[in-house]
């Protein structure tokens, strides 16, 4: 067999990511109450300890140190001479203008000497009433006629640094003619913005933009991996006016103003900075964000000049787009090559490492058919909450001895009844649970030892089955607010999924229903169980409206063995008055009066109540006496972290006695 191997880089998982643990990990903060997305979000968060035992860092982590990578750019500098080194290139110009000026009039012959100084006196009055700042005196500069070869060179070069300067900005990676907006295809760059706008319009108007027409025409604009889809071409011009209205947005106001006056001057066409200021407005509006640019508050000592501002620009938006990126990942969005790329710059290998594994999980997850993303992000599906109920119930019985009752998996399904000791001759109908020493035995005592041993129906030996009577239970969970603050929901909640997986798996002819109950009773779906939480705000134990519901739900089934399962840590104190629930504590008479009516209703439907009381409460006892008392069930003083034993137990024990 041909095999494959590759150098090993240290983000390679040779036995892959062990979702099903991550998941009942998952589980277990959706027994404390919650969804399933707020308990992903903090796995997320926190990160993880691969199969090697590495710590992976988690969201948050990475988040707080993109943070601090920008605060250290934030705090190292400043934008107070991000003109320096223009204005000095302009001065040094204009030194080479005023002394050329004075070389030309030296040189000038005796007769045309009064000539030269009259032109070159009007020369230096238009040099001395030059704007002081760099943008202003570049748009004089623009409409002004050296007289100094070497000045007017040195001027040229300087406009087109700053043309490549902020056209790079606007139209990065993108073709040379773009970059440069060089005369010769200045007509056809103005052209194609004139299309591209029409484009935007047509978007903001709810029009249909023609873009496959558009890039037919200009698409040779847009370099060798050009956008494939308008939206994708909006998201790379948005990126990259953002850098130069960050910068902007940054300036001091006098400084905004000369930077606004540099671009003005730079362009130096009406037409293309008409164009270009309604691409910005359009794609301003196209945004989703307030403003395309964010401001930075910079409080450094070390300068910038401009060409270096910009490239900080761009670092700061890097940082800000990871950190959205990283935000989407609470979704299941994955980061882009690029996204993977720049983390791994900013951060290091392992940041990269963690947020692919972790963009990975929920993509597993997803695969495996335990998620699926929703409105609210990634939420859980059938099999999702089959899985934590299988969770809940496996930790249960993890706790009890292992030859109590069944706690080992099956493969196949039975029908119904449990496997005796006692054997007995194969009928038709009966469950063919089939004995094999003792067949193989009948068939040799019939022919003899021979070979091959040929069975005949006669010799077929089964296990007697013992069928289960089928069974309705209720389970009524308390939900007051002292069951979150003594720390007894997790148990509750757990015993919820775990008896609903029970009797999915091993009775699957049983009926389960559980009620939550506070100040109101409402009953709770099996697809609702794994998210269902608390309300810490609400007061109330109102058993009798729970056992209301739990006579209703119990009366649309046959069967004759009928049981509510109570859990609580209190005493009743709520009862319904009409349709409105009244509470009262301590609890009125009245309060004990109706509940036990409720019991007493219950009791001549034949229906078992059994209470497991989670406090020992002087008053909860009593009242659960008197309960017991009148319903014949039993009652239950557990732990919370024996609560579970409890139930199971008792539940089993309950269904074996039942089939007798």
């Amino acid at each position: 067999m041909l095999s494959r191997y590759e150098r090993w880089d240290g983000t390679q998982e040779p036995f892959g990511r062990d979702a099903d643990e991550l998941f009942d990990r998952l589980a277990e903060d959706l027994f404390q109450g919650g969804d399933f997305d707020y308990a992903l979000h903090r796995l997320l968060s926190r990160g993880w300890r691969n199969q090697q035992g590495k710590r992976l860092p988690g969201f948050e982590e990475m988040l707080e140190r993109l943070r601090q990578k920008r605060l250290q750019q934030l705090k190292r500098y400043n934008l107070n001479d991000v003109f320096r080194d223009i204005q000095e290139r302009l001065n040094e110009i204009l030194r080479r203008e005023r002394q050329g000026i004075a070389e030309r009039v030296e040189q000038a012959p005796e007769s045309a000497k009064r000539v030269v100084q009259r032109i070159t006196k009007k020369k230096l009055e238009e040099l001395d009433h030059l704007p002081e700042d760099a943008g202003g005196m570049i748009r004089k500069l623009n409409d002004y006629e050296f007289m100094d070869e070497g000045a007017a060179q040195a001027f040229q070069k300087l406009m087109e640094d700053l043309k490549q300067q902020v056209s790079q900005t606007y139209f990065k990676n993108m073709t040379q003619t773009m970059q440069q907006l060089r005369p010769e295809h200045l007509a056809e760059v103005k052209e194609m913005l004139r299309a591209l706008n029409q484009m935007l319009r047509d978007r903001l108007e709810g029009r249909q933009p023609d873009f496959n027409g558009f890039m037919q025409r200009f698409g040779h604009f847009f370099g060798p991996n050009p956008p494939k889809t308008l939206d994708e071409l909006i998201e790379h011009l948005e990126k990259q006016m953002a850098q130069m209205e960050s910068l902007l947005e940054s300036l001091p106001p006098e400084m905004r103003r000369q930077m606004q006056d540099l671009i003005a001057s730079t362009f130096n066409d009406p037409e293309l900075q008409a164009e270009m200021a309604e691409l910005a407005a359009a794609l301003g509006l196209l945004s989703p964000r307030p403003t395309l640019g964010s401001r930075y508050a910079f409080y450094g000592s070390e300068s910038l000049p401009l060409d270096e501002a910009l490239a900080l620009m761009d670092r700061l938006q890097n940082i800000e787009g990871l950190e959205g990126a990283l935000r989407e990942g609470y979704q299941g969005q994955p980061l882009t090559p690029e996204q993977s790329a720049q983390l791994q710059q900013l951060l290091g290998p392992d940041a990269r490492q963690a947020a692919d594994q972790m963009n990975e999980l929920a993509a597993q997850l997803e695969r495996k058919g335990y998620v699926q993303r929703g409105r609210r992000g990634m939420e859980l599906t059938a099999r999702g909450m089959r899985r934590i109920g299988q969770k809940a119930l496996r930790d249960l019985y993890s706790r009890l001895k292992r030859d109590r009752f069944g706690d080992h998996p099956i493969s196949v399904r039975g029908f119904g009844s449990e496997r005796s000791d006692e054997t007995k001759v194969y009928e038709f109908g009966d469950a063919f649970n089939l004995e094999v020493q003792q067949t193989l035995m009948n068939a040799l005592r019939r022919e003899g030892p021979v070979q091959p041993v040929r069975l005949k129906t006669d010799d077929f030996e089964v296990y007697r089955s013992e069928f289960n009577a089928s069974a309705a239970t209720v389970l009524m969970i308390d939900m007051s607010r002292s069951m979150p603050l003594r720390g007894y929901f997790y148990a509750a909640k757990k015993v919820a999924l775990a008896l609903d997986a029970l009797i999915r798996s091993q009775f699957p002819r049983d009926s389960l229903q559980v009620i939550a109950f506070s100040d109101y009773a409402r009953p709770v779906k099996p697809a609702q169980l794994a998210e269902l939480t608390y309300n810490e705000s609400i007061y109330g134990t109102n058993i009798q409206h729970g056992l209301m519901l739990a006579r209703e739900f119990l009366s649309r089934h046959k069967t004759g063995n009928k049981q509510v399962i109570i859990v609580t840590d209190g005493e009743p104190t709520a009862h319904m008055q009409g349709r409105q629930a009244v509470f009262f504590y301590p609890p009125l008479p009245e309060t004990f009066q109706k509940t036990l009516l409720e019991v007493q209703r219950c009791t001549r439907e034949h229906i078992v109540i059994n209470t497991f009381m989670l406090d020992n409460d002087y008053h909860l006892v009593s009242f659960v006496k008197q309960m017991t008392r009148m319903n014949g069930g039993r009652a239950f003083f557990a732990s919370a972290d024996r609560l579970g034993d409890y139930v199971l137990l008792d539940y089993v024990d309950r269904k074996r006695k039942s089939s007798r």
